[in-house]
């Protein structure tokens, strides 16, 4: 997915790299965005994809694109298929950082009973990231998630609004995960990764 002023780099991108790459499963989406105004925002963009894509029908991997995980995907992946829908948590140790993020808690089988996006006070420093496995039972909700009115932007959002209807089950992440969306983080990220 990307907006329309940077799709046909994408575009560029995918055609070189199946070139090397005969088998690549790449699709590159334009969702017609030409600037912050006009934007669908990310949850909003989730739902141009399935709409689009008729993609109702098959369960759905989200990574935002500022996440950077040390460790393989796979067994998140295994987890979250046995589930309604599924969220990577990671302990980001700090409470001040977890109000960045949501503050959520489960019950004894690691399902979601309460979830807060951008909370002013912050309990727990376990945090859900920007990881989502839904199976199609999830996606068909978004529809009215935002037929509802809801914020298209800030996938927790969704989330937040989401544990209340279906089970959302955590899974924790294991190695080291770095929100990328500053320039602090990513600097942070690019002095911690440049010696693996």
């Amino acid at each position: 997915m990307t907006n329309h002023r940077f799709a046909k780099q994408f575009v560029d991108w995918v055609a070189d790299y199946r070139q090397r790459n005969k088998e690549a499963p790449l699709d590159v989406l334009d969702d017609g965005s030409q600037s912050d105004a006009d934007k669908r925002g990310a949850i909003g963009d989730i739902f141009f994809a399935l709409e689009k894509r008729d993609l109702y029908h098959s369960d759905l991997l989200v990574v935002a694109g500022d996440n950077l995980f040390s460790q393989s995907l796979a067994n998140f992946a295994d987890f979250a298929r046995e589930h309604p829908a599924t969220i990577g948590v990671y302990d980001v140790k700090s409470l001040e950082e977890a109000k960045k993020y949501n503050q959520l808690t489960t019950n004894p089988a690691g399902i979601v009973t309460d979830f807060i996006e951008k909370p002013t006070h912050s309990s727990s420093t376990l945090c859900g990231i920007a990881l989502y496995y839904y199976t199609p039972e999830a996606l068909r909700l978004l529809k009215t998630y935002l037929a509802e009115g809801n914020n298209p932007d800030q996938p927790g959002r969704f989330v937040q609004w989401l544990h209340k209807r279906i089970d959302i089950f955590t899974y924790p992440i294991d190695g080291l995960w770095y929100d990328i969306g500053s320039q602090e983080s990513l600097a942070e990220a690019n002095e911690v990764f440049s010696g693996r």
